[in-house]
């Protein structure tokens, strides 16, 4: 069995994943525009968090959900940053939450971290 925690970052991720069909527009929003085809990052992105996040729920599969998560969570942070510097792709959301998603981002990974 795994342990609960475990179970709460693979919904996390799980759910994440879903929001990226619910709200597209809100995700193409805050991909930068150096990327291409922001259409298509929001759905692979949504997939490949989904999938990760399933991965991580089952012990003979774990291992490749937590590098998945972090390797997705490295690739997001110039997003992060984008939103920093961008006021339209910040969501309105205060400078301060922005900042701390940073930060946020590196402890996610070392959460995931602990399921290798």
């Amino acid at each position: 069995m795994l342990p609960w925690h475990q179970y709460v970052l693979g919904l996390i991720f799980i759910v994440a994943g879903v929001f990226h069909f619910q709200k597209p527009k809100l995700y193409k929003r805050v991909i930068p525009p150096y990327l291409p085809s922001p259409s298509t990052l929001v759905i692979v992105s949504g997939l490949t968090e989904m999938i990760a996040g399933f991965l991580l729920l089952n012990t003979e599969t774990q291992v490749y959900g937590a590098w998945g998560i972090i390797i997705q969570l490295i690739l997001f942070i110039p997003v992060h940053i984008y939103m920093l510097q961008n006021e339209k792709a910040s969501m309105k959301l205060p400078k301060w939450v922005l900042i701390l998603r940073l930060p946020l981002q590196f402890a996610l990974i070392y959460w995931a971290s602990l399921y290798i």
